[in-house]
């Protein structure tokens, strides 16, 4: 019996280095609260740390570097709802799924 979901969106063009950092701000959070969290940068009332690709960035509020990435989170939130829809088609419960494991690669030039 299987209990995980997947889903891979390939050569998006979006940024690499803002992917990483979106990644690491979702990573081990639930679905629902990661797509909350998504649309709250969507809407720019939470920004994204920006803990490594940070040099010459500004401050946001409540945190050190951080940015606003909605062409990013957008691509993002497509991932999460195809990762949902895997869920229900393998009779998975998609409000308990929990992102294990979210990785941005560097696509083809």
């Amino acid at each position: 019996m299987e209990i995980t979901a997947k889903a891979i969106l390939s050569d998006v063009p979006i940024s690499t280095k803002q992917s990483i950092e979106i990644a690491s701000f979702i990573r081990k959070k639930k679905i629902s609260l990661a797509k909350e969290m998504l649309n709250q940068v969507m809407l720019k009332k939470q920004a994204v740390p920006f803990r490594r690709f940070n040099r010459d960035m500004g401050h946001k509020p409540g945190m050190a570097a951080g940015r606003y990435p909605i062409k990013a989170v957008k691509y993002f939130l497509q991932l999460l709802n195809l990762v949902e829809a895997n869920a229900q088609f393998k009779n998975l419960n998609a409000n308990s799924l929990i992102i294990k494991i979210i990785k941005a690669n560097k696509g083809t030039t």
